[in-house]
């Protein structure tokens, strides 16, 4: 049977430029579209969940304005439970402003609105229907202390607990000892171990130090070259589909959404990486972040 997945995390209304290069400091690039789209990381790794088939509730928080009603909107024609997404009176919902070059590059650039005030007496009320083997996936565009706290009661509750450590930022390391799993990119990796990930050797490092900071399981996203997984057993690179790069924006979330599909069905967790890989190789051929989000049929 499968587990249900609460995804506990932000809303964001994003807001696309795509052109032939990204902008300099001080430069003003001419000639590029525009495109609105509903994110955020919270949000792209629900959607992505739900599009993939499975249970999803998602925790967040969004302000009284017509963003953060049509985001709502969204999650409820995705079938995504959203009695936990909480709507702020004082500040509006979170916007971000992506730059995309021709090579599917990004540069983005966040105002956190609602999400930077989503507390954990709120997110209390989600931890309170989460049972024993659910898989709850958390990342950090909303307080870091909702997140800590959130990581501790859920483990206590016996879920399964998933970081993704983006935007990348230190962390208190004591909660480390209650996640399940951490799945940073090479750039989250090095900010919280200190280790310069730009191979196979020291992605094995990387992960070594995340293990002795009690965290069991280790997967690192390289980008086009896959995801690295580790654990007290093995470490073993899975490759990922080769693929032409048009946007890059929410490659990390659709993995990370992607992966915990799978894990809450039971798979191996082998089998689960080489599908979420397959899941983000299809979302960096289109734009967008959660349009770009594959279904179960796509992937498999």
């Amino acid at each position: 049977m499968k587990s249900k997945i609460y995804v506990i995390g932000s809303s964001n209304t994003d807001m696309v430029i795509k052109s032939e290069k990204l902008p300099a400091p001080g430069e003003t690039v001419i000639g590029g579209v525009f495109l609105m789209n509903a994110g955020g990381k919270g949000a792209n790794q629900a959607v992505a969940a739900a599009k993939l088939g499975a249970e999803v509730i998602f925790v967040s928080k969004v302000g009284n304005d017509i963003f953060g009603k049509q985001a709502v909107e969204g999650f409820k024609n995705l079938g995504i439970n959203t009695d936990f997404v909480f709507t702020d009176s004082e500040n509006p919902s979170g916007v971000a402003l992506i730059l995309v070059d021709g090579h599917g590059e990004n540069s983005i650039s966040v105002a956190s609105g609602a999400n930077g005030n989503l507390q954990i007496s709120e997110v209390q009320q989600a931890i309170d229907k989460v049972q024993s083997g659910d898989t709850v996936l958390l990342q950090l565009e909303i307080p870091l202390q909702t997140v800590t706290e959130t990581i501790k009661k859920c483990s206590e509750k016996g879920a399964k607990v998933i970081l993704n450590p983006a935007p990348a930022q230190k962390l208190d390391e004591s909660y480390f000892k209650y996640l399940s799993m951490i799945t940073p990119n090479e750039t989250e990796a090095e900010i919280l171990t200190g280790i310069k990930v730009t191979d196979l050797e020291t992605a094995k490092q990387a992960a070594n130090d995340f293990h002795s900071k009690g965290i069991q399981e280790v997967i690192i996203t390289l980008g086009s070259k896959g995801a690295f997984y580790s654990n007290q057993d093995k470490q073993i690179l899975i490759p990922s589909p080769k693929v032409v790069a048009v946007d890059s924006t929410a490659a990390g979330d659709v993995f990370n959404g992607a992966l915990c599909v799978a894990i809450s069905e039971g798979q191996a967790i082998e089998d689960a990486i080489a599908f979420a890989c397959k899941a983000a190789s299809i979302s960096v051929t289109r734009m967008g972040a959660q349009a770009s989000a594959p279904t179960r049929e796509e992937v498999l």
